[in-house]
This record gives structure tokens, C-alpha cells and sequence, in this order.
């Protein structure tokens, strides 16, 4: 990666590279052009989703909004309650605004080249000012820093915090202690304390505000920096030299990105998102920042993402490893060993951060929910699912890492040995399928298909890389697994293979059968699936997971179109030979990326908001493998093009 210049007060540099790919596509969503911004001391509602931006520090994260007001912040970690939940509520959730006082200033961000340190740029009728926001890596500590530069001429700044522990029901107690010359402002309530430092606060209806002036040239550091009650506040932020540490840190990891040439930019920034979502101590990757943003707007289907999926993890290590990331990718194995050691009757789809086991889910009453969607759930009951899928995906990911290098541990084969001996005694069990349905259990054809690929990497572990196992008793079962897909998964009719056995429906995670080689993309049978799937699941051209009026997951209501199923039909357009319709859906799919790159779970296609949880890892999982496809599929028909024409000559 090219050096990049740094400026004097605080490393920051722009980010010159051009925020779209070479293809033209929808608008990026949020601030493509300068908005107002609301009122600071209108209680609001939450903004919309795609209006928010991530800084994190690897261990939790804060969405930032365009209004300049922190509505989401849990402290320590992704999965702690949080300090500031006004996303799920409203100003009394809590949250932390730095804004123009003036309600008709407008603003345009951008992160600091490959990293996440955001910088938004306010424009009002006196002045320029920046505020830089970020959460400094590197120091154990659980800082929020927000830097205010002056630009040009003077513009008066105003400071709105609301501090609410335990999901908004902890009202701290807060007093002021005296600093040298200054006073710090400390909020305690049970085991939580924070220490913010800056310009002095007052006290007003249970929040604090604060008003002072920037000129040109002039810089004002806000700071909030989490701690255990029971200890002393932490010593103040070296704001300038936290800032330039945590630029050069995302900057070096960034530069060791192998991206492909088709949506470059797309791909970099989606992998260091997926960074961002990762704990930087245990080697978890959190599926989403949030909890309960709305699959539907005003509707019930609201889940808490912060905990680490087998399956998004198993499909990150294979992102991460695929373009130059060992080093991480050998870190998760290490979180898998752990967190599913044991017997492996007992594995589970989903962990906590450090491989937790209960992860309880309750509704909290108090919050409201994303614009009036309720309930907000806490914890996910799917921990106690049983889906077949994930023992496929943990094989295919690990498979990938040998064949990429990563060496077997002296632990890793046994456990996969463990894990093949739980899938020869359980893989006729209906289950509850990738989608994690809560209606009837299904004999799910993607489930069997992964069960299928499962056992076939082992089969290649002994195979290829010479490891021991029971490979004459795997391949009797891989082929006793094909064949009951074939007989029960498939659909003479339709041309298809079904969403489970007994049904006509189809499900957007057939889309995956080519992708783990159960067919070719281009075998005639996931042809007639991806006609089927086109014909029932399209909606506007963008793909919903499977139809919910089916009744198949047992819950009210509906949902958008799935971005993740969206980016696995391009894929699939691109390694069938269908490359223009790849790239044509692609250039779509990346314009919903929102004016920082950023993904949620779906989008509601009429008027292109983001919906669900955010940013989600699954999105920009599958946004790196269809680059991927179509960089593969171009390239390839570039080379069919040049040797027809060589051979012409």
C-alpha cells in the first residue's frame, strides 16, 4: 500500500481513493450531499439505519450518527448493556451529541483512509469545524474520543449527554472532581463508572450540556472512558497520540489486503469491517454491533446479533485467510477449539465472545424499540438449536486453512474427528435450518447438504494431507447422504431442489449447494434451482431468504429482501457463465452500501433503507465472495477471449 501523508495536529489523512468501484450504481446512501441535521434538543427518534456510522476499538463499538449524536454504545464489549441506547429508544436510552448548535448546519464524513476513525465535516452560515471520532486501539482501555477542530471562521459547538446504564433503567450518580485546573465529570451506577472529560457540563433534567466556540485552528478533545466502579477513574486520553496510534495501526493491517480488481475498494472495507466486529483477545466475530434493529419496520422479528456464529465465523475464516490474513484466521480457529471442546454433543450454533454457552434470551420493556419495533430482545434463544448446516461449515473452513497453509494443531484433527463422529450419529435429525426457524422442525436440504459436505472434507483431510480417519466408512455415508438429498431434496416438477423434504418451496441457501460443490454452478439441476428461486424469492430483483407466508418459521409477520441471498445469486450468475447479470446485480447490491461502506442485514427495496442489524458481518461476508466470483469469471473470459483470438490470428 502507498504511504500516505499525515497531517500535523493529528495524523489524519484523506482517504483519496474514490468511495464507488469503476461500475456505475445506485447512489450510496446518506450524506451523498451535504443535509441538515436535527434539532440537538429534539428528543428524536433514532435516525435512519444507514445513517449511522461504526468506530470500534476490537472489543465493542458505537454507532455514530449524521446528526453527530452516539445513540449506541454498550461498554466493555459488543455484548454488554449498554451506555447510550437511544437507538432502541429515544434521548432518555441515553446517547451523546456533538453538534453545531445551529440546527441548520450540514454535514459530509468519511473515515480516515483504512481505518475507523470517522471525521465529520460541519458546514454552518460562521464557520468549519471537524470532530473527529474514534475509539483508540491499543490500550486496554475502553475510550470514546471526540476531537473538535476549527476549520475556518467560529462556530459555536453543543454537548448533549445522556448517560444510562443497564439498557437505559440506571440513572447514574454523577459529580464533578476536580483535575489541576479543570473538572472531570464521573458517572456511577453498580458496577459501572464512567469518567468524560472536556468542556465543563451542567446539569439539566438528568442529562449534561455544554456550549463553546471553535475558531480556525483551534481544538477542543472530548473524552469518555469506561471503568469498573470499584476502581479510580482512569487517567485522561493523550488525545493526539491515541489518534495517531490507532490510524497507523488500521493502516498497517489494512495494507496487508489482498483484494481482487473487481469492487476493490467494496471488498477492502467490507474486510475491515469484519476486523472491526472482531475481539481482538479472543478471536470472536460478532455477527452485528446491535441488537433488535428490525427485520420489518414496526415489526416483532427483532434479534440480538452480538455473539459469535459458527457459521458467519467459519465463512470469515475463509474471507480472511483468502486475502491475507492467516494470523487472524489462525486466532479463530483457536476461539472454535476452545469454545467447542468438550463433548460434541454439546456444540452449539452460537457463543459468546469468549465462547460463553448461555446465552438466555428476555425482553426488556423499558426500551421501545427502532422506531416503535417491538420487543427488544436481549440474548438469542437459538443457542439451543440444532442445525445441521454448521458442521459443514466448520469443515469447509477448515479444509480451506489447510489448503492455504494453515497447519493442523496438535487438538484440531481430533476435534474435527470428535465432531464427523457426532455427524455419523445425528444426520438424519430434522433440525432447525440456517434460517433458525422457530416452527416445526424440517428435514432442510441445505442442512443435509452441508452434512454432505462435511463429511466429504474429511474424506479430502485424509486424502490429501495424509490425516487419519475412518475414510471407507465416510465415503459409504457421503454417498448415502447424496442420495437421500437426490431422492427427498429435489423436485421433478419444479426442476429444483426444494427448502426442506415434502415441499414445492424453495430457500435463497440452496444458493450454496454449488458453492460447496454438492453440483456445478452450471449443472443443469442448480440451474432449474436458480430458475425457481428467481421466479419465487425475487422481489424488485433483490432476493428474500425463503417466503415467509409458507408459515415454515413459525413467527408473525414478514421481512425485506436478504442482502446476503442477493450477493450468493450474484456469485452463483458468475461461476454459471451469466456474468453480466452478475455484475449488473452486484453494481446494485454495493450501492446500498451507505456513504461509509457500511451494510445492516436487508433492505427495504422501495425506498432503499437499511433494515436489520448493523453492520452485518454476513452481508459483507458474502459482498467479498461475490467479488471474488466475478473477478474469477471476468478474468476467465478475458483469457477464453485472447486465446479465441490468438488462434484465429
Amino acid at each position: 500500500m502507498p504511504s500516505r501523508s499525515q497531517g500535523s495536529s493529528s495524523g489524519l489523512a484523506p482517504d483519496d481513493r474514490s468511495p464507488r468501484s469503476r461500475r456505475s450504481g445506485p447512489t450510496r446512501r446518506c450524506n451523498a450531499d451535504p443535509e441538515p441535521r436535527a434539532r440537538w434538543f429534539d428528543e428524536r427518534m433514532p435516525l435512519p439505519i444507514e445513517n449511522y456510522a461504526l468506530i470500534g476499538d476490537l472489543h465493542t463499538g458505537c454507532l455514530v450518527g449524521s446528526d453527530g449524536s452516539i445513540d449506541w454504545l454498550c461498554l466493555p464489549r459488543f455484548d454488554s448493556a449498554s451506555t447510550f441506547g437511544a437507538l432502541l429508544g429515544d434521548h432518555d436510552a441515553g446517547r451523546w451529541l456533538v453538534a453545531p448548535a445551529d440546527a441548520a448546519a450540514t454535514s459530509t464524513r468519511r473515515y480516515v483512509d483504512d481505518t475507523f476513525v470517522l471525521v465529520t465535516r460541519w458546514t454552518t452560515p460562521t464557520g468549519v469545524v471537524e470532530v473527529t471520532d474514534l475509539m483508540p486501539y491499543g490500550d486496554r482501555r475502553a475510550d470514546v474520543v471526540r476531537r473538535v477542530t476549527g476549520v475556518s471562521g467560529t462556530v459555536s459547538m453543543h454537548v448533549d449527554l445522556a448517560i444510562r446504564f443497564g439498557y437505559g433503567t440506571a440513572v447514574p450518580w454523577v459529580r464533578q472532581i476536580p483535575e489541576g485546573d479543570r473538572t472531570a465529570l464521573v458517572a456511577t451506577a453498580g458496577p459501572d463508572a464512567v469518567v468524560v472529560r472536556g468542556p465543563r457540563l451542567t446539569a439539566t433534567d438528568h442529562t449534561h450540556e455544554a456550549t463553546f466556540d471553535v475558531s480556525a485552528d483551534e481544538t477542543v478533545d472530548l473524552s469518555l472512558t469506561w471503568y469498573p466502579s470499584h476502581r479510580e477513574p482512569p487517567t485522561p486520553v493523550d488525545v493526539s497520540a491515541r489518534i495517531d496510534e490507532t490510524v497507523a495501526w488500521w493502516q498497517e493491517w489494512a495494507s496487508r489486503c489482498s483484494a481482487p480488481e473487481a469492487y476493490t475498494h467494496e471488498v477492502h472495507r467490507s474486510l475491515l469491517i469484519l476486523r472491526a466486529l472482531t475481539n481482538e483477545d479472543t478471536g470472536g466475530i460478532v455477527a452485528a454491533a446491535t441488537t433488535s434493529l428490525p427485520e420489518q419496520f414496526g415489526g416483532s422479528r427483532n434479534w440480538d446479533y452480538r455473539y459469535v456464529w459458527l457459521r458467519d465465523a467459519s465463512m470469515t475464516l475463509q474471507a480472511l485467510i483468502l486475502h491475507g490474513y492467516a494470523e487472524e484466521a489462525d486466532r479463530w480457529r483457536g476461539w472454535l477449539l476452545r469454545a467447542i471442546a468438550g463433548d460434541p454433543a454439546d456444540v452449539q450454533i452460537m457463543y459468546g465472545l469468549a465462547g460463553e454457552r448461555y446465552l438466555h434470551e428476555s425482553e426488556l420493556g423499558q426500551l421501545p424499540g427502532y422506531d416503535g419495533a417491538s420487543p427488544v430482545r436481549i440474548g438469542n434463544a437459538a443457542y439451543k438449536q440444532y442445525q445441521g448446516d454448521i458442521f459443514g461449515e466448520v469443515m469447509v473452513a477448515l479444509h480451506e486453512a489447510r489448503l492455504l497453509g494453515v497447519e493442523e494443531s496438535e487438538y484440531s484433527w481430533p476435534l474435527q474427528r470428535a465432531l464427523m463422529q457426532y455427524v455419523e450419529d445425528n444426520w438424519t435429525r430434522p433440525d432447525n435450518g440456517i434460517w433458525e426457524i422457530r416452527g416445526e422442525l424440517q428435514h432442510f436440504t441445505h442442512s443435509r447438504v452441508m452434512i454432505w459436505a462435511a463429511l466429504d472434507r474429511a474424506i479430502q483431510g485424509v486424502e490429501q494431507f495424509g490425516l487419519d480417519g475412518p475414510v471407507d466408512r465416510w465415503r459409504g455415508l457421503r454417498d448415502e447422504v447424496r442420495t437421500e438429498i437426490e431422492s427427498n431434496g429435489w423436485n421433478a416438477d419444479r426442476a429444483s431442489f426444494t427448502q426442506h423434504y415434502g415441499t414445492t418451496e424453495v430457500d435463497a441457501s440452496l444458493l450454496q449447494l454449488s458453492q460447496v460443490g454438492f453440483v456445478a454452478a452450471d449443472d443443469p439441476r442448480m440451474l432449474g434451482t436458480v430458475a425457481a428461486i428467481e421466479h419465487d424469492l425475487l422481489q424488485d430483483g433483490l432476493l428474500m431468504r425463503y417466503r415467509t407466508e409458507s408459515g415454515v418459521d413459525g413467527l408473525d409477520g414478514a421481512e425485506n429482501p436478504f442482502l446476503t441471498c442477493s450477493f450468493w445469486l450474484a456469485e452463483q450468475y458468475a461461476a454459471s457463465g451469466r456474468v453480466d447479470d452478475a455484475v449488473t446485480l452486484m453494481d446494485r447490491l454495493v450501492g446500498y452500501c451507505n456513504d461509509v461502506g457500511m451494510l445492516s442485514e436487508e433492505i427495504e427495496v422501495a425506498t432503499g433503507r437499511h433494515v436489520g442489524n448493523t453492520p452485518q458481518a454476513l452481508s459483507h461476508l458474502a459482498l467479498v465472495r461475490a467479488a471474488d466470483a466475478i473477478s474469477r469469471a471476468t478474468s476467465a473470459k478475458s483469457t477464453e477471449s485472447t486465446e479465441s483470438t490468438t488462434t484465429n490470428a
